[in-house]
């Protein structure tokens, strides 16, 4: 796979994780969704999850199985989100690094066209997933708000990388 397609999002979207319609992944056959953490359930440098992030994954869990899989090695901090929606996680991840991401797909027992990795980062999420062949989704990051927060340098910076090397980092919903 070349580095365009490995850094292209399935799919990208202009708002945050909350901004999603669900129906998009149920259409899809898609029936789990694997969530980035830091900037894109809980803001950065926030301890406290949004109203509008805690009613879209409340929505999400009814439909799908979800997992929360993040770089952020501070296991408290993930674990802490994970335990206020009962979901499984996994800290440290490494992202883009496979090893983690073919664990969580096995602990889904799904393969990896029926499984959806939806984060902030080109270079973490989007790549992780790609190299899986997961539908990988790239949101804007979340301010405490809830609303995207469009001040964000490095995803600003990492998108203008990916368009470099010839990705659609800002593409609608594939047809």
């Amino acid at each position: 796979m070349n580095l365009k397609r490995l850094l292209e999002p399935s799919w990208a979207p202009q708002g945050t994780l909350c901004d999603l319609p669900l129906e998009v992944f149920s259409d899809r056959g898609i029936e789990s969704l694997v969530l980035d953490v830091d900037c894109t359930l809980l803001p950065r440098h926030s301890q406290v999850l949004p109203e509008r992030v805690v009613r879209w994954v409340h929505d999400a869990r009814q439909q799908f199985r979800l997992h929360l899989f993040s770089n952020n090695p501070s296991r408290r901090r993930i674990e802490a989100v994970a335990n206020s929606f009962e979901l499984p996680y996994t800290a440290g991840a490494g992202k883009p690094r496979r090893g983690p991401l073919r664990q969580v797909l096995e602990q889904l027992q799904l393969p990896a066209q029926q499984v959806a990795l939806i984060g902030d980062r080109v270079f973490t999420d989007v790549l992780a997933g790609n190299r899986l062949g997961l539908f990988t989704v790239l949101v804007q990051p979340i301010g405490v708000s809830g609303r995207a927060s469009h001040n964000d340098r490095l995803q600003r910076g990492e998108r203008t990388l990916a368009r470099w090397c010839g990705a659609r980092v800002d593409s609608g919903l594939p047809q």
